[in-house]
């Protein structure tokens, strides 16, 4: 390999002699960036979502490749972001796939003084344990006057921002028809 061979494989060489005066085009490849493409070419699937951050519901595309997640998007065709994303919503990738994902919940019994690492599927059998018996223990069918109310005071429920009307709607009837909950409020209302 002479000299000259040496410095025509310079970028700033291949700029100049390809006159491509912003260094934007072919004189800026590599042999490896040209064998690059991107991680969701080899997606098998895209599935739309909604970016759970905050209320506006940016739209995502989720690419998709044997179950896997390979990346996240904004979703160009999402009448709302029109496929931008936020800081926060670009990064829902790594929310996802992140080694750092918590994957336990921490719990301290009752009268205890340390906090332990439980499965969160053991956590949720216990708060669902929680509600039927809070459910069981403060049941109302009938108030003081005698009419008949079917109903429990002891639990509530508050909603998050990122609900839409018909999230809300379904919860609404989960929480009052299906429990007999009657303190159903949500944060976006706040």
């Amino acid at each position: 390999m002479g000299l000259l061979d040496l410095f025509s494989r310079w970028p700033v060489i291949r700029q100049l002699r390809d006159k491509d005066a912003t260094g934007l085009g072919a004189s800026a490849m590599s042999p490896r960036s040209r064998q690059l493409e991107p991680r969701t070419a080899q997606a098998d699937a895209v599935v739309k979502s909604v970016c759970p951050y905050c209320a506006v519901g940016c739209g995502q595309k989720v690419y998709v490749k044997d179950g896997r997640i390979l990346d996240i998007e904004g979703d160009e065709d999402s009448p709302i972001s029109r496929g931008r994303l936020c800081p926060k919503g670009a990064a829902t990738f790594q929310l996802v796939t992140g080694n750092h994902r918590v994957q336990h919940v921490l719990h301290r019994r009752p009268g205890g003084t340390e906090w332990e690492h439980i499965p969160l599927d053991e956590a949720l059998d216990m708060i669902a344990a929680r509600v039927k018996r809070t459910r069981d223990t403060t049941w109302e069918e009938k108030n003081d006057k005698g009419e008949t109310v079917r109903r429990t005071l002891g639990m509530a429920h508050l909603g998050g921002a990122t609900l839409d009307n018909e999230e809300n709607y379904l919860i609404k009837k989960l929480f009052t028809a299906g429990l007999g909950i009657v303190q159903v409020e949500n944060q976006a209302r706040i």
